[in-house]
């Protein structure tokens, strides 16, 4: 392992919750920004905007947020770019840590956790770039580049979070049985 891992792993109990409360607190906070965003031509709010793909499904969504909406969402992506930060050293924090469980017992999922905690730095990259696509339509760009840029950026970032997240509830959940049951999920190795 590494040092910059190593330093991560060994992230004091204190500074680890920290973080996970704070990107708990800024999903909140966005919600609640976010709430009145969602509209027929966006059920799903800002997320309904970031898919959008093209300038025709970006003109039915901005037209769809009055002035007070299109506040809301100004907000919101100015906010993003600090839940980007926080969520990224959360979600890639969680999954060192899990790696590290499973250090010496399962090397391909200690390798895939960590490949999947420093990701979470490509997620927030993909996700400042997508923002600055969203502001940049949402104050009225109108090249046909940025609704699909946004697109991509979106799906790849969305991938690599519910990777993330997914592996760290496993992990958590194979952590617990073996706890609750230490014979029952032993499995013999060749």
């Amino acid at each position: 392992m590494n040092t910059w891992t190593e330093r991560v792993v060994v992230l004091p109990g204190w500074g680890w919750f920290a973080l996970i409360f704070l990107a708990l607190f800024l999903t909140v906070i966005l919600q609640i920004v976010g709430g009145p965003l969602a509209t027929g031509a966006a059920p799903a709010g800002i997320v309904s905007f970031e898919f959008a793909g093209n300038l025709e499904q970006v003109e039915k969504i901005l037209t769809s947020w009055d002035q007070e909406a299109r506040l809301h969402a100004a907000l919101s992506l100015g906010l993003d770019y600090l839940y980007l930060v926080v969520y990224a050293l959360a979600i890639g924090a969680t999954c060192l840590k899990a790696a590290a469980f499973w250090r010496g017992k399962r090397t391909g999922l200690a390798r895939l956790g960590f490949w999947l905690g420093w990701s979470q730095g490509v997620a927030a990259l993909l996700d400042a770039i997508e923002n600055l696509a969203l502001i940049r339509l949402l104050f009225g760009a109108t090249t046909p580049f940025w609704p699909p840029l946004a697109q991509i950026c979106a799906t790849v970032k969305f991938l690599l979070v519910l990777s993330g997240l997914v592996y760290v509830l496993l992990t958590a959940l194979l952590y617990l049985l073996r706890r609750v049951a230490p014979n029952a999920t032993k499995s013999t190795r060749p």
